[in-house]
Order: structure tokens, then C-alpha cells, then sequence
């Protein structure tokens, strides 16, 4: 009876002390050299988002008391349509081949028939094979790729001026400092005296 319960899938909704972990599991799932995509809009930003304002739309699925994947979505109304998205979809590898996606995904999509969802969406990663393979199995259709574009702004003329720019304001800074430090008081009459520095320091700054 043990091993039995081993095998089942319980799913779910997403409780507070289950934000880390899936956090964690999309950080192992959602890696750079994999998915670049994925891995740059994955944080933790996500999951607390989503928990807050959808809720009944994020998952978990356990098995034998672990984390065996997870499901975030949320509900879009356009006009006369009303969309159910599914954003992120992960399983844990320890449980692969247990139909923990199947279960997660059906369980999704029944909540959002229910509350009036009429055409449902998924994107991921064009790279992730397995899962685009998944998703037409689970009767997702009509296929497009998303281009995304990238930009090295280290290499752009504003980010070159900016560099150079502080470079002048850091030496203008050390130069304020050593001058600061190589003024001496001057002795009249027995007392110490310093000569007034604003004026230099209001000129000094009218060049920043």
C-alpha cells in the first residue's frame, strides 16, 4: 500500500511556504545554458506575483509529500474572450515519466473552463523540444515562434560617454581630496589660522 501512495499525484493550490521551493525548482529547471529566455524572466518576482493575484491558478504537485512540479497561470479578459495562459510549467526531475505535467495541466485547465475561460495559451522556450512535444499532446495547436532580440549596451556611444563621465568626476573627487589635505594651517600671532576654501569649492563645482 506504501509503494502505492509513492505513485500518486496530489495537486494542489500554491500556500506561502511553497514560494521558495518552486522558486528553487525553476532556478534548477530554468537554467542560462538551456533556456536563456526562461532563465532571464525567471525570479522570484514571479512566483510571489502570481500567488498574489491569481492564486487558484498556481499549483503545486506533490508526490509522497515532495515537490514534484509546479504550475503558474492567470485568467486574461479581451473584449468578448476570455484566456486562460499558462506562464510556467516545471517539473522536478526525481519524478519525470509520473505524469505530474499531465496532472498539473488538466487540473489548470479545469479551474479555468470553470470560471469562464473559453481558449487557453502556453508559450515556452522554442529549444525546449519536450515540452513543445507536450503541449501538442495535451491538444495545443498553431504554433508560433517568438523572435527576441538582444542588445550589448556596453558597446553603445551613450554607455561610453557615461564611463567617460564618471571617470572625470571620480579624478575631479581625488583631486578635491588631496587638496583638502595639502593645506596647512598658518600660524599669526600664536593662533591657528585656515584660510577659507568655499570659494574655490563653489568654483570647483560650477565645472561638474
Amino acid at each position: 500500500m506504501q509503494l502505492e501512495n509513492k505513485n500518486v499525484v496530489y495537486v494542489r493550490e500554491l500556500k506561502i511556504d511553497d514560494i521558495a521551493p518552486v522558486f528553487h525548482l525553476g532556478e534548477q529547471l530554468f537554467t542560462s545554458d538551456l533556456y536563456p529566455y526562461l532563465y532571464r524572466t525567471w525570479d522570484e518576482w514571479e512566483v510571489i506575483g502570481l500567488y498574489n493575484t491569481d492564486a487558484e491558478y498556481c499549483l503545486v504537485a506533490e508526490i509522497d509529500g515532495e515537490l514534484a512540479g509546479f504550475i503558474l497561470g492567470t485568467i486574461i479578459s479581451k473584449a468578448s474572450w476570455t484566456y486562460g495562459y499558462i506562464l510556467w510549467l516545471g517539473v522536478n526531475p526525481q519524478f519525470q515519466r509520473r505524469y505530474v505535467a499531465d496532472k498539473l495541466v488538466d487540473n489548470l485547465v479545469s479551474r479555468m473552463i470553470e470560471d469562464g475561460a473559453r481558449f487557453m495559451l502556453a508559450d515556452t522556450d522554442p529549444a525546449n523540444i519536450a515540452a513543445v512535444k507536450f503541449f501538442h499532446r495535451k491538444g495545443f495547436g498553431n504554433t508560433r515562434q517568438h523572435i527576441f532580440l538582444s542588445m550589448n549596451l556596453s558597446k553603445h556611444e551613450q554607455y561610453g560617454r557615461l564611463i567617460e563621465y564618471e571617470h572625470q568626476k571620480a579624478e575631479r573627487a581625488g583631486y578635491r581630496r588631496s587638496n583638502i589635505r595639502a593645506r596647512k594651517p598658518e600660524l599669526v600671532g600664536g593662533e591657528t589660522i585656515i584660510k577659507p576654501i568655499e570659494k574655490e569649492f563653489d568654483e570647483e563645482n560650477q565645472l561638474s
